[in-house]
């Protein structure tokens, strides 16, 4: 993530960086010290699209001042 927006990681803390997703479990985070875009809970596919073939979870990065 920090890579991708162009911002060094001691900026990217201090930008106020969130995720956004829908429901009450978050599954994705940034990783403070490498900026990268973890998977902050386990995943079960099975229990989040049965009998879908394609699963998809959508987020949103939030990131707070200018660019």
């Amino acid at each position: 993530v920090a890579k991708d927006l162009g911002l060094p990681l001691p900026v990217l803390g201090d930008r106020g960086v969130r995720i956004v997703e829908r429901g009450r479990t978050h599954y994705f985070a940034v990783h403070g010290k490498t900026g990268h875009l973890v998977t902050a809970e386990t995943i079960d596919r099975e229990q989040l699209c049965p009998l879908v073939e394609k699963c998809v979870l959508r987020c949103e990065l939030i990131v707070e001042g200018e660019m």
